[in-house]
């Protein structure tokens, strides 16, 4: 093994599974790259006990004390880049290119976060001659964070900077497929000054997640994953009276109209289909073909067989993976859909062991189909094709996700009534992939997401604080009023 088995961290310090150990793979050539223990609840709840005990001296700091050490973080991010991105490629199977941009996402994320301080602010008003009112936001408590193998750097980041700048202490529970990079996020915390118990890392899968939802010392539980899951996750931890915000899988619609640029257009779906190998749940996954648009789809396909598997286009997390989206090709064939570009059987040179599925393109889909209906989690479009845009948009709404949605067109109005009509909580217009930068919050809607409120951005002080509100008087000289 190129690594060393992986540990749980709690309190600062190594701490050994008590549970089933399983191999970890690198998608890039199917080698064993190292070990992950499958922790129980005993794990668990040593972690919960390690931060509960640091809650209350981290949480007394000031904000602006805390955030220090997200200044620090911040730069040795930079500091690490390549490591990191090295590691997200190797136990992830992107792409260097898209690896490092991942690495960079978190760098934003924590810049987002030092910028707390001038947005966490409290306020205060004479409400009644002598009365004043004052809120403030206060920390949850021990809060955890669940985290998918698509991201194994960036959706960490998205919770780790902001719950801990905001007085909590965590659980982070990474994907047991993808465990190397959150242990080394966990070390250079502790580099850039982060007390023992703030962050403490449980590796584990079901056992360990229903040990999370279920444990009463956590107040608090962040999901990313499968719609499948998000949803388990959300009962489970409410039905213990824990705040949840769970967010799940997508089926993004984007909805090309005849007048789109053709150029634009064809590289911009291409590449947002194929991004980290379609392993996103921001990815377009169904292309919606409004009228006269074949010069677009003959040039989509002319652009997808630029996009090689090894080269600019990275591996699938397994080879049950791999076969599951292979899988939905040949049942939409079966079906009657036409294959334009076949992804299927994919290999690549000196790295035969590998996981990996071509750019795949299918005409002639119908929303009947299931993979015009269910989340195929790889390089894979599927075009379904409507005469008219109130049409494609019916198609849009009918989805049970509602993640994303896209419009190409140089016409404003047109793209302004999919932006009023669609169904979706993050909209593009000539985007691929309409993911919305910081302050501006990641989240969707429908079966896409699962509770109230963000975990990114803005809004997600909101999530990871709970406010308090104090009514003051001090002057008994004030004349009587009704808040006397």
């Amino acid at each position: 093994m190129k690594y060393s088995p992986v540990t749980n961290f709690i309190n600062g310090e190594q701490v050994s599974g008590d549970g089933q150990i399983l191999e970890v793979f690198s998608p890039v050539n199917g080698e064993v790259i190292s070990e992950v223990p499958l922790s129980s609840a005993v794990v668990v709840d040593k972690a919960v006990d390690a931060a509960r005990e640091a809650f209350p001296d981290w949480s007394t700091l000031t904000l602006k004390e805390r955030v220090q050490i997200f200044f620090r973080y911040r730069q040795l991010l930079e500091k690490y880049r390549n490591e990191l991105t090295a590691l997200v490629s190797e136990e992830n199977g992107k792409t260097s290119a898209e690896a490092a941009a991942e690495v960079d996402k978190s760098i934003e994320l924590t810049e987002f976060a030092t910028s707390l301080p001038q947005l966490c602010v409290g306020e205060i008003e004479v409400v009644s001659r002598g009365v004043e009112c004052r809120s403030e936001r206060h920390p949850l408590g021990v809060v955890a964070s669940i985290s998918p193998f698509n991201f194994p750097n960036m959706v960490p980041n998205w919770t780790i900077p902001n719950a801990l700048a905001l007085g909590n202490t965590m659980i982070l529970k990474p994907s047991e497929q993808v465990p190397l990079s959150a242990n080394r996020i966990t070390e250079i915390l502790v580099e850039a000054g982060l007390p023992k118990g703030v962050l403490n890392v449980v590796h584990g899968a079901q056992t360990a997640v229903e040990a999370i939802c279920d444990h009463p010392g956590i107040d608090a539980v962040s999901f990313v994953g499968s719609t499948k899951v998000a949803k388990i996750v959300y009962k489970r931890a409410t039905s213990n009276l824990k705040l949840a915000l769970c967010l799940g899988g997508a089926k993004n619609h984007l909805i090309v109209l005849p007048d789109a640029n053709e150029e634009m257009t064809a590289s911009d779906v291409a590449a947002s289909m194929t991004g980290c190998a379609g392993q996103r749940c921001m990815a377009a996954s169904a292309m919606v073909a409004v009228g006269k648009v074949n010069a677009i789809i003959d040039r989509l396909c002319e652009e997808t067989k630029k996009i090689v598997p090894g080269k600019n286009l990275g591996a699938i997390i397994s080879k049950q993976a791999k076969e599951r989206i292979e899988d939905y090709i040949t049942e939409a064939e079966a079906q009657g859909a036409k294959i334009l570009v076949d992804g299927r059987g994919t290999t690549v040179e000196g790295r035969e062991n590998g996981f990996y599925v071509g750019p795949t393109v299918i005409d002639f889909v119908t929303p009947d189909m299931k993979i015009a209906k269910e989340e195929v989690f790889g390089p894979v479009l599927a075009i379904l094709r409507t005469s008219t845009l109130d049409e494609a948009i019916e198609i849009e709404n009918n989805s049970a996700y509602g993640n994303a949605a896209s419009v190409f067109t140089q016409s404003g109005g047109l793209a302004k009534y999919v932006v009023e009509h669609a169904s979706a909580g993050m909209i593009g217009v000539n985007i691929g992939v309409p993911v919305p930068r910081e302050p501006f919050s990641f989240g969707g809607w429908n079966e896409s997401k699962f509770g109230t409120g963000d975990i990114t951005g803005k809004s997600s002080i909101e999530f990871w604080t709970k406010p308090k509100k104090t009514t003051t008087k001090w002057n008994p000289e004030a004349k009587t009023n009704w808040m006397s």
